[in-house]
């Protein structure tokens, strides 16, 4: 035992951290002994990153230092040279160890001011235990499953607000908090468990007023019959303080599940929209069918028709011209926030923007068909009439429904379908070589799937900056993309080459 600190200093210590800080003894010793390798390794090993183990003996409080060693393979080489060292080089001096073994020496901690040492060891041993308090704080917090917590606000740090929860100091960033309200230490306030990440000062429970979650469940909280399986929200979307829309499924044909939802007077949801800082909230019934789920999304719209396209998953929405506003809301909201809720991509347009995009379809369609398939125009306007729009209509459509147009013969049929797969296996063919052909940053880029990808290639667009030179004009007619497409991709190369 070293002059730094006698054995029983060193289990008195133990004895009383353990107790202060709640923590098994054992946890505490584990505690000490890295602690006062890394104390030694300062004084003994300054500049270096030595290997330091410490023993202590659990009766006496007694303790040893080594420093160890690990034996590598010649292949290696030495990847941490202060605490490795390669096996040619120790096989004379130690002919019984192997790689993978330690070579291991005593240490003498190379101290002259022991007062000093034993100082330093224990701040360090209080900084591990308080490390270790916290991780334990934060394991207790996390088994007890809480979703939504309530605290008051200690401090404000960088905008972010430090909420006190018993034990616990949990964060809830300037970007968790809902735009228009203004949080100020002293407050209480109420939050959604949203995440645990990793920080300097070891876990941090993060926290959130503006997750859908939230909102879902406070309503879990306020409506009995969610808890009781009667009634499900199946999906929320928030624009956070302003408006939310919530669908909801009722599991009981006897429950009106937006009418539970309100409750007598508004009076459930009335709790939820004072919580989230009078936050409106459109509760709607969920639908298995999607066109049908897209129509109650949109309410209060008025719409006239709608046209689903599984294949991107949207949905063209007619409105009266005079509803336009309505449907689309304010600065978007109102169809941003169906499009969250129900999973599709929502486009508001009038009847003539309807028929305007219809005779742009069809228009390209006809192009397609005559050209790829050597039709003319009557031939491929009766493809149309018949509700193909593609050439993969055409390929795989069986040939009896082909025959049932009335427009060919059987040997046309199977002519038409022929050459359709013929001119699908080129596309594909065509598809792998400009894949190829592609950089590597255009193909990580976000957004971009492989037809579009092949598309650039084919325009003559094979790396990021070859996109970001392009105007948006010119990549949709380049590439025949909507101009949408053509923006965000253009966006996104950017942001690529001029970070």
């Amino acid at each position: 035992m070293n002059k730094a600190m006698s054995g029983k200093d060193l289990l008195d210590m133990v004895e009383v951290l353990a107790h202060e800080k709640s923590v098994d003894i054992d946890v505490v010793f584990g505690v000490v002994e890295v602690a006062l390798a890394t104390a030694i390794k300062r004084s003994t090993f300054p500049g270096e990153d030595a290997d330091v183990v410490v023993h202590i003996d659990r009766e006496t409080g007694d303790y040893s230092a080594e420093r160890r060693w690990l034996i590598v393979p010649d292949d290696q080489g030495l990847q941490e040279p202060d605490r490795e060292e390669m096996y040619s080089d120790i096989h004379d001096d130690y002919p019984d160890l192997s790689e993978g073994d330690y070579i291991v020496r005593p240490v003498t901690p190379a101290h002259s001011d022991a007062r000093r040492f034993a100082q330093d060891a224990k701040q360090v041993i209080l900084q591990r235990l308080r490390d270790a308090e916290r991780a334990q704080i934060v394991k207790e917090f996390l088994d007890r499953g809480e979703s939504i917590v309530s605290g008051q606000v200690k401090r404000m740090d960088k905008g972010d607000a430090i909420v006190e929860l018993g034990r616990l100091d949990a964060r809830l960033p300037r970007d968790q908090m809902i735009s228009r309200e203004n949080i100020h230490p002293g407050d209480r306030v109420k939050a959604y468990v949203l995440r645990v990440e990793d920080s300097q000062r070891g876990k941090q429970v993060i926290l959130s007023r503006t997750s859908p979650d939230f909102l879902k469940k406070l309503f879990e909280l306020e409506v009995p019959e969610i808890e009781e399986g009667l009634l499900e929200i199946k999906s929320v979307a928030r624009d956070p303080g302003l408006r939310a829309k919530v669908a909801v499924l009722a599991h009981d044909s006897r429950i009106d599940p937006i009418g539970t939802c309100v409750g007598i007077h508004g009076s459930r949801v009335n709790a939820v929209t004072a919580e989230l800082s009078n936050e409106h909230i459109d509760i709607v019934l969920w639908n298995e069918d999607p066109a049908l789920y897209v129509l109650e999304a949109l309410k209060p719209a008025e719409v006239q028709s709608i046209v689903l396209n599984e294949d991107d998953k949207s949905a063209d929405v007619v409105v009266p011209e005079e509803k336009l506003a309505v449907a689309i809301g304010s600065r978007g909201q109102n169809v941003r926030l169906a499009s969250e809720l129900t999973g599709w991509q929502i486009n508001i347009m009038t009847a003539d923007q309807a028929d305007e995009k219809h005779k742009t379809e069809t228009d390209a369609s006809r192009r397609e068909f005559m050209e790829q398939l050597d039709l003319d125009e009557d031939a491929a306007d009766a493809l149309i009439d018949a509700g193909l729009a593609s050439i993969e209509d055409v390929a795989y459509i069986p040939e009896k429904e082909l025959l049932e147009i009335g427009a060919f013969d059987e040997d046309t049929v199977k002519e038409l379908r022929s050459r359709a797969r013929s001119v699908l296996t080129r596309r594909a063919i065509k598809r792998e070589e400009n894949l190829r052909l592609a950089d590597k940053s255009l193909l990580e880029l976000p957004g971009l799937d492989g037809d579009k990808v092949s598309a650039l290639v084919t325009a003559g667009v094979r790396n990021v900056n070859d996109l970001a030179d392009l105007a948006t004009d010119e990549l949709v007619e380049k590439t025949g993309f909507d101009e949408k497409t053509a923006a965000d991709l253009i966006i996104a190369a950017r942001a690529v080459v001029y970070p």
